[in-house]
C-alpha cells in the first residue's frame, strides 16, 4: 500500500528536482523547488515524521521560497545561459569532482552496512508512546543543544550581514 503512494511522490520529487536544474527562468525554477518540497513532505508523512513534514511545508515551501523569490525579483536575473554553456571547464571539473566525492561518501556507509543513523535507542514503540514532535524537541534541547545553538548564532550572523548589505 505504501508503494502506491511512495512511487508517485518519488516521481514528482525527482521530476521537479530535474526541472529546477533544467529550466532557465529563475521563477519557474523556484516554483519547481516548491513542488519538490511538497513531494518530500509527503515522503516524510509516509515515514511517520509528521513534524518534519509540517516544518518542510511551512519553513521551506513557505518562508524560504518567499525569500528566494524576493531575491530573484530584486536581482532581476532574467535569462542567463547555464554555466556549462559558457565553457568554464575548471568549475565544471570541480563540480563533477565534488559530486563523485559525495557519492563515494554516501556509498561507504551503505556498502559496509554500518549506517544506523541517529536512531540509537529510539525504537518505533518509544516514538509511538512519547510522540514524534515531543521526541524531536527533547533531542534538540538535550543531545543536540550545542549544534542547535551554533545554528542560531549562524542565522543571527546571516541576518546582521543581510542588514549591513541592505543598508549600502
Amino acid at each position: 500500500m505504501e508503494w502506491l503512494v511512495f512511487v508517485p511522490l518519488a516521481a514528482i520529487a525527482l521530476s521537479t528536482a530535474v526541472l529546477v536544474i533544467v529550466l532557465r527562468n529563475p521563477v519557474y525554477c523556484a516554483l519547481s523547488l516548491v513542488g519538490t518540497f511538497f513531494a518530500l513532505s509527503g515522503v516524510y508523512l509516509l515515514l511517520q515524521a509528521q513534524f518534519i513534514a509540517v516544518v518542510q511545508v511551512i519553513v521551506y515551501a513557505g518562508a524560504i521560497m518567499v525569500l528566494f523569490l524576493f531575491v530573484v525579483m530584486l536581482l532581476d536575473l532574467g535569462h542567463e545561459s547555464p554555466a556549462w554553456l559558457q565553457r568554464d571547464r575548471p568549475r565544471l571539473l570541480l563540480g563533477i569532482g565534488v559530486i563523485v566525492l559525495l557519492l563515494i561518501e554516501l556509498a561507504i556507509p551503505i556498502g559496509s552496512g554500518t549506517s544506523q543513523g541517529l536512531q540509537g535507542s529510539h525504537t518505533p514503540e518509544l516514538v509511538a508512546a512519547v510522540g514524534n514532535t515531543q521526541l524531536v524537541g527533547r533531542l534538540l534541547f538535550t543531545d543536540f543543544l550545542i549544534p542547535f545553538e551554533i545554528t542560531s548564532v549562524i542565522l543571527l550572523i546571516a541576518i546582521i550581514g543581510a542588514m549591513v548589505l541592505a543598508r549600502r
